[in-house]
């Protein structure tokens, strides 16, 4: 079994994702967003890493993975979320998670198939693959579409698929080799 927290970053609001997969099926656990306070980024960003630290705690993942930092319009956005990104992954580090980072694009074409998708169309799938009452909040749903994501790639032996820059941008099976985890 794998337990895996899956965060999506945001220097407003981050959403987070847990779910299990087990025996090839995925199980929704829990979900949520974390609200950051009107507040100087490093009050923010200590906040992150402090909710995220305690989503651990509580729920005791074995896997964290994460969303890629992506090429914004304006660069001064690009580095609070890349900051923002850097919060949650030192609070997966110091519970000595292995942390799979996966782009924007093939999250929404794991879960959608369509790399294009728009929030709606994820938190649509995403309710409907983990089986929810209500639509998840969109900073939750894609979190719970990364979570998707990342047990989408793996299989009896592990991942299958590798992740990072290279991922999804070839039909070659990747090997295990490939992966790179931090």
């Amino acid at each position: 079994m794998a337990r895996i927290l899956a965060i999506d970053p945001g220097s407003r609001m981050t959403g987070f994702g847990v779910v299990d997969f087990i025996n090839g099926k995925t199980h929704y656990v829990t979900s949520g967003c974390i609200r950051l306070p009107d507040e100087n980024l490093p009050v923010r960003l200590k906040r992150i890493f402090e909710c995220v630290s305690e989503v651990i705690e509580e729920f005791k993942p074995n896997e964290f993975a994460i969303e890629e930092v992506f090429l914004a319009k304006n660069a001064n956005s690009a580095l609070k979320l890349g900051q923002a990104r850097g919060s949650a992954i030192v609070a997966a580090a110091m519970a000595d998670l292995p942390v799979y980072e996966y782009a924007a694009r093939r999250v929404k074409q794991s879960v959608v198939g369509n790399g294009n998708a728009d929030k709606s169309q994820v938190q649509a799938m995403v309710q409907l693959l983990l089986k929810l009452e209500t639509t998840p909040q969109a900073d939750a749903a894609d979190a719970l579409a990364i979570a998707l994501c990342h047990a989408n790639t793996r299989t009896a032996d592990g991942l299958e698929y590798g992740v990072g820059k290279r991922a999804g941008r070839t039909s070659k099976r990747w090997q295990l080799s490939d992966l790179r985890t931090k």
